[in-house]
Protein backbone atom coordinates (compact mmCIF):
# COMPACT_ATOMS: atom_id res chain seq x y z
CA UNK A 1 0.00 0.00 0.00
CA UNK A 2 1.62 3.43 -1.38
CA UNK A 3 1.65 6.06 1.28
CA UNK A 4 -0.72 8.01 -0.89
CA UNK A 5 -3.65 5.31 -0.56
CA UNK A 6 -3.05 4.80 3.39
CA UNK A 7 -3.70 8.36 3.64
CA UNK A 8 -7.13 8.39 1.22
CA UNK A 9 -8.32 5.70 2.88
CA UNK A 10 -8.18 7.17 6.38
CA UNK A 11 -9.20 10.73 5.36
CA UNK A 12 -10.80 11.00 2.22
CA UNK A 13 -14.32 12.30 1.74
CA UNK A 14 -15.20 10.97 -1.36
CA UNK A 15 -18.46 10.07 -1.70
CA UNK A 16 -19.64 11.70 1.71
CA UNK A 17 -22.13 14.66 2.19
CA UNK A 18 -21.43 17.29 4.50
CA UNK A 19 -24.10 20.30 5.90
CA UNK A 20 -22.05 23.27 7.52
CA UNK A 21 -24.17 25.67 9.19
CA UNK A 22 -22.29 29.15 9.45
CA UNK A 23 -20.27 28.05 6.46
CA UNK A 24 -19.92 31.84 4.52
CA UNK A 25 -17.99 32.95 6.89
CA UNK A 26 -14.98 32.31 9.81
CA UNK A 27 -14.55 29.04 10.81
CA UNK A 28 -17.62 27.53 9.00
CA UNK A 29 -16.38 29.17 5.76
CA UNK A 30 -12.76 27.53 6.38
CA UNK A 31 -14.34 24.24 7.26
CA UNK A 32 -16.67 23.81 4.29
CA UNK A 33 -14.08 24.27 1.83
CA UNK A 34 -11.73 21.85 3.80
CA UNK A 35 -14.55 19.42 3.40
CA UNK A 36 -14.86 19.78 0.17
CA UNK A 37 -11.58 19.93 -0.61
CA UNK A 38 -11.54 16.39 1.11
CA UNK A 39 -13.92 15.24 -1.15
CA UNK A 40 -16.97 15.73 0.38
CA UNK A 41 -20.38 17.27 -1.07
CA UNK A 42 -21.05 20.74 1.07
CA UNK A 43 -24.09 21.88 1.74
CA UNK A 44 -23.29 25.95 3.24
CA UNK A 45 -26.21 26.94 4.97
CA UNK A 46 -26.18 30.42 6.00
CA UNK A 47 -28.05 34.05 6.07
CA UNK A 48 -26.62 35.87 3.50
CA UNK A 49 -26.80 35.36 -0.04
CA UNK A 50 -24.23 37.12 -1.57
CA UNK A 51 -21.74 35.28 0.88
CA UNK A 52 -23.06 32.12 0.28
CA UNK A 53 -23.01 32.59 -3.36
CA UNK A 54 -19.68 33.77 -3.04
CA UNK A 55 -18.57 30.80 -0.91
CA UNK A 56 -19.94 28.10 -3.32
CA UNK A 57 -18.29 29.73 -6.29
CA UNK A 58 -14.68 29.35 -4.88
CA UNK A 59 -15.71 26.26 -4.28
CA UNK A 60 -16.88 25.81 -7.69
CA UNK A 61 -13.78 26.98 -9.12
CA UNK A 62 -11.76 24.26 -7.10
CA UNK A 63 -13.77 21.62 -8.61
CA UNK A 64 -15.78 21.19 -5.47
CA UNK A 65 -19.42 19.75 -5.17
CA UNK A 66 -20.95 22.21 -3.37
CA UNK A 67 -24.41 24.11 -3.28
CA UNK A 68 -25.87 26.77 -0.30
CA UNK A 69 -29.02 27.47 1.32
CA UNK A 70 -30.56 30.70 2.48
CA UNK A 71 -31.83 30.49 6.26
CA UNK A 72 -32.92 32.00 9.40
CA UNK A 73 -31.39 29.00 12.26
CA UNK A 74 -33.17 31.32 14.81
CA UNK A 75 -36.33 30.20 14.62
CA UNK A 76 -37.39 26.14 14.78
CA UNK A 77 -39.36 26.83 11.74
CA UNK A 78 -36.03 27.90 9.69
CA UNK A 79 -34.12 25.33 10.90
CA UNK A 80 -36.44 22.83 9.75
CA UNK A 81 -37.33 23.94 6.63
CA UNK A 82 -33.32 24.80 5.91
CA UNK A 83 -32.55 20.55 6.76
CA UNK A 84 -35.07 19.82 4.19
CA UNK A 85 -33.39 22.23 1.75
CA UNK A 86 -29.86 20.51 2.87
CA UNK A 87 -31.02 17.12 2.53
CA UNK A 88 -32.32 17.78 -1.17
CA UNK A 89 -29.17 19.09 -2.45
CA UNK A 90 -27.04 15.95 -2.54
CA UNK A 91 -29.09 13.42 -0.61
CA UNK A 92 -29.15 13.00 3.42
CA UNK A 93 -25.58 14.38 5.07
CA UNK A 94 -23.29 11.83 6.26
CA UNK A 95 -21.25 15.01 8.26
CA UNK A 96 -23.08 17.84 10.18
CA UNK A 97 -21.00 20.63 11.34
CA UNK A 98 -22.93 23.33 13.35
CA UNK A 99 -20.73 26.45 13.18
CA UNK A 100 -23.66 29.38 12.81
CA UNK A 101 -23.82 31.54 15.95
CA UNK A 102 -24.31 34.71 17.43
CA UNK A 103 -22.07 36.29 20.24
CA UNK A 104 -24.19 38.85 22.12
CA UNK A 105 -22.95 39.81 25.21
CA UNK A 106 -24.17 42.53 27.36
CA UNK A 107 -23.40 42.26 31.15
CA UNK A 108 -25.12 39.90 33.08
CA UNK A 109 -26.94 42.84 34.55
CA UNK A 110 -28.32 44.02 31.89
CA UNK A 111 -28.65 40.70 29.99
CA UNK A 112 -32.54 40.91 28.55
CA UNK A 113 -34.79 37.92 28.19
CA UNK A 114 -34.62 38.62 24.19
CA UNK A 115 -31.05 38.49 23.90
CA UNK A 116 -30.97 35.05 25.96
CA UNK A 117 -33.64 33.71 23.65
CA UNK A 118 -31.78 34.60 20.76
CA UNK A 119 -28.46 33.43 21.81
CA UNK A 120 -30.26 30.20 22.95
CA UNK A 121 -32.24 29.57 19.81
CA UNK A 122 -28.94 29.57 16.97
CA UNK A 123 -26.10 28.63 18.89
CA UNK A 124 -28.26 25.34 20.85
CA UNK A 125 -31.46 24.38 19.55
CA UNK A 126 -30.53 24.82 16.17
CA UNK A 127 -27.73 22.08 16.61
CA UNK A 128 -30.22 20.02 18.79
CA UNK A 129 -33.04 20.12 16.31
CA UNK A 130 -30.77 19.52 13.33
CA UNK A 131 -28.92 16.99 15.12
CA UNK A 132 -32.41 14.97 15.58
CA UNK A 133 -33.00 15.65 12.03
CA UNK A 134 -29.92 13.81 10.98
CA UNK A 135 -28.50 12.22 13.68
CA UNK A 136 -30.68 9.01 13.35
CA UNK A 137 -30.53 8.29 10.03
CA UNK A 138 -26.73 8.59 9.97
CA UNK A 139 -27.41 5.88 12.74
CA UNK A 140 -29.33 3.91 10.59
CA UNK A 141 -26.80 3.83 7.90
CA UNK A 142 -24.37 3.16 10.65
CA UNK A 143 -21.76 6.52 9.82
CA UNK A 144 -21.80 9.94 10.49
CA UNK A 145 -20.11 12.52 12.21
CA UNK A 146 -21.65 16.04 13.93
CA UNK A 147 -19.08 18.63 14.77
CA UNK A 148 -19.76 21.80 16.80
CA UNK A 149 -17.76 24.52 17.13
CA UNK A 150 -18.14 25.81 20.81
CA UNK A 151 -15.29 28.22 22.83
CA UNK A 152 -13.82 28.72 25.86
CA UNK A 153 -16.35 30.28 27.32
CA UNK A 154 -17.70 26.81 27.66
CA UNK A 155 -15.11 26.05 29.90
CA UNK A 156 -14.26 29.28 31.94
CA UNK A 157 -15.87 32.66 32.23
CA UNK A 158 -14.47 35.29 31.13
CA UNK A 159 -15.23 38.83 28.95
CA UNK A 160 -18.68 38.83 29.88
CA UNK A 161 -19.74 35.18 28.83
CA UNK A 162 -23.02 35.80 29.82
CA UNK A 163 -25.41 33.67 27.46
CA UNK A 164 -23.09 33.14 25.25
CA UNK A 165 -20.88 30.62 27.22
CA UNK A 166 -23.87 29.16 28.80
CA UNK A 167 -25.20 28.27 25.31
CA UNK A 168 -21.38 26.85 24.41
CA UNK A 169 -20.97 25.05 27.62
CA UNK A 170 -25.07 23.45 26.62
CA UNK A 171 -23.50 22.60 23.43
CA UNK A 172 -20.42 20.53 24.62
CA UNK A 173 -23.07 18.42 26.72
CA UNK A 174 -25.18 17.82 23.75
CA UNK A 175 -22.37 16.56 21.71
CA UNK A 176 -22.18 14.02 24.65
CA UNK A 177 -25.47 13.38 24.92
CA UNK A 178 -25.45 12.60 21.01
CA UNK A 179 -22.66 10.54 21.37
CA UNK A 180 -24.17 8.42 24.33
CA UNK A 181 -27.03 7.95 22.17
CA UNK A 182 -25.48 7.25 18.38
CA UNK A 183 -21.68 6.42 18.87
CA UNK A 184 -22.81 2.99 19.24
CA UNK A 185 -24.02 3.02 15.60
CA UNK A 186 -21.21 4.64 14.07
CA UNK A 187 -22.09 7.96 14.80
CA UNK A 188 -19.09 10.00 16.51
CA UNK A 189 -20.21 13.42 18.42
CA UNK A 190 -17.48 16.16 19.41
CA UNK A 191 -16.96 19.74 19.43
CA UNK A 192 -13.75 21.85 18.83
CA UNK A 193 -13.17 24.82 20.74
CA UNK A 194 -11.30 27.86 19.34
CA UNK A 195 -9.06 30.20 21.03
CA UNK A 196 -9.72 33.93 19.93
CA UNK A 197 -9.64 33.86 16.36
CA UNK A 198 -9.59 37.03 14.45
CA UNK A 199 -13.44 36.24 12.36
CA UNK A 200 -16.46 38.47 11.47
CA UNK A 201 -18.04 36.63 15.15
CA UNK A 202 -15.36 38.59 17.32
CA UNK A 203 -15.46 41.85 15.84
CA UNK A 204 -16.31 43.20 19.39
CA UNK A 205 -12.70 42.23 20.66
CA UNK A 206 -10.59 41.94 17.08
CA UNK A 207 -11.33 46.58 17.24
CA UNK A 208 -9.35 46.63 20.23
CA UNK A 209 -5.58 46.25 19.52
CA UNK A 210 -4.23 46.00 22.70
CA UNK A 211 -6.92 42.59 23.49
CA UNK A 212 -5.62 41.54 20.69
CA UNK A 213 -2.07 41.71 21.40
CA UNK A 214 -2.60 40.54 24.94
CA UNK A 215 -4.89 37.34 23.50
CA UNK A 216 -2.11 36.48 21.44
CA UNK A 217 0.97 36.67 24.22
CA UNK A 218 -1.37 34.40 26.38
CA UNK A 219 -1.21 31.72 23.30
CA UNK A 220 1.43 29.51 23.53
CA UNK A 221 2.24 29.59 19.60
CA UNK A 222 2.40 33.33 20.22
CA UNK A 223 -0.43 34.34 17.77
CA UNK A 224 -4.45 34.20 17.49
CA UNK A 225 -6.16 31.65 15.73
CA UNK A 226 -7.04 32.02 12.23
CA UNK A 227 -9.97 30.58 10.55
CA UNK A 228 -7.87 28.13 7.97
CA UNK A 229 -5.90 26.24 11.84
CA UNK A 230 -9.95 24.29 11.65
CA UNK A 231 -8.94 22.69 8.24
CA UNK A 232 -7.14 19.69 9.70
CA UNK A 233 -9.22 18.86 12.76
CA UNK A 234 -12.26 19.15 11.11
CA UNK A 235 -11.50 16.82 8.27
CA UNK A 236 -9.93 14.11 11.02
CA UNK A 237 -13.39 14.86 12.87
CA UNK A 238 -14.86 13.57 9.61
CA UNK A 239 -13.06 11.08 8.23
CA UNK A 240 -12.84 7.30 8.87
CA UNK A 241 -9.79 8.72 11.02
CA UNK A 242 -11.35 9.34 13.90
CA UNK A 243 -14.16 6.58 14.66
CA UNK A 244 -12.93 5.98 18.08
CA UNK A 245 -12.86 10.17 18.96
CA UNK A 246 -16.37 10.88 20.48
CA UNK A 247 -17.98 12.92 23.16
CA UNK A 248 -15.11 14.60 23.08
CA UNK A 249 -14.43 18.75 23.25
CA UNK A 250 -10.88 19.11 21.57
CA UNK A 251 -9.46 22.13 21.32
CA UNK A 252 -7.59 24.37 18.47
CA UNK A 253 -6.14 27.25 20.15
CA UNK A 254 -2.60 27.25 19.98
CA UNK A 255 -2.46 26.24 23.48
CA UNK A 256 -4.51 29.47 25.25
CA UNK A 257 -6.47 27.16 27.20
CA UNK A 258 -3.54 25.56 28.84
CA UNK A 259 -0.88 28.62 29.26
Amino acid sequence: MTSQTYLSELFSLDGRVAVVTGGSSGIGRAIAGALARAGASVVVVARGEEELAATVGELAADGCRSAWVSADLGTREGVRAAAEQAAEAFGEPDILVNSAGVNLRPPMGELSVEVWDTTMAVNLEAPYLLGQRFGPRMAERGFGRIIHITSQQAHRAFVQSGAYGVSKGALESLARSQAETWSPYGVTCNTLVPGFVMTPLNARLSSDPEKVAALAARTMVGRNGLADDFAGAAVFLASRASAYVTGQAIFVDGGFSVH
